[in-house]
């Protein structure tokens, strides 16, 4: 399966913001933090997320990443899953420890037709930025991370790429799967009872 072809501009109503935060890297072995690698749980724990968005028809149709080593591991495991060609990943090294304001910008870089988006990065920059974007609709965790390790973050756009703002989103859901309980966790929007799934 190949992601579906972009304009470059134009409009793409219902448009759809996946963030996903890269999988479990190693904090011993690597030169620098930029060079991290996955463990082998986040080697697990990226195609599972793939096949879990490939079951919920979230296939994007742009996917931007950033270079860190993590975070290029998880991208390329979640492209390969879902079948898109790894060329297809717009490698941006401003992704990497960027805040709100850079993450809007990457995202105003996006093709005006994407319906789409995938961004995979880091935290605190995805956490802040689905905050930022969600307003209203985000409820924060009683216990646990906000956005953990290979956590996608689903939010429903309205205004184009370019013209991202504080509350311009709905969050629809957040997912990452729970090593303890063995399945789906979802964690809905403020006013919504969390699942399994």
């Amino acid at each position: 399966m190949t992601a579906p072809e972009v304009r470059e501009d134009g409009p793409a109503a219902g448009r759809e913001l996946l963030l996903l935060r890269h999988a479990k890297a190693s904090r011993t072995g690597a030169a620098s933090d930029f060079d991290r690698p996955l463990t082998r749980r986040g080697r697990r724990d990226a195609p599972r997320i793939a096949r879990w968005m490939k079951t919920h028809d979230l296939v994007p149709d742009c996917v931007v990443a950033s270079p860190a080593h993590r975070a290029r591991e998880t991208a390329e495991l979640v492209a390969d899953e879902l079948g898109l060609p790894g060329g297809d990943v717009r490698w941006d090294e401003r992704v990497y420890e960027a805040e709100v304001e850079t993450l809007l910008r990457v995202l105003a870089d996006c093709p005006g037709g994407a319906r789409r988006v995938l961004l995979v990065g880091h935290n605190p920059g995805l956490e802040d930025l689905v905050r930022h974007l969600g307003g209203a609709t985000v409820r924060e965790p009683e216990k646990g991370k906000f956005l953990p390790t290979c956590a996608l973050a689903r939010l429903r756009v309205e205004p184009p790429w370019a013209d991202l703002r504080a509350g311009a989103a709905a969050l629809a859901l957040i997912v990452a799967w729970s090593r303890k309980e063995r399945r789906w966790r979802l964690r809905l929007p403020a006013g919504e009872e969390p699942s399994y799934g």
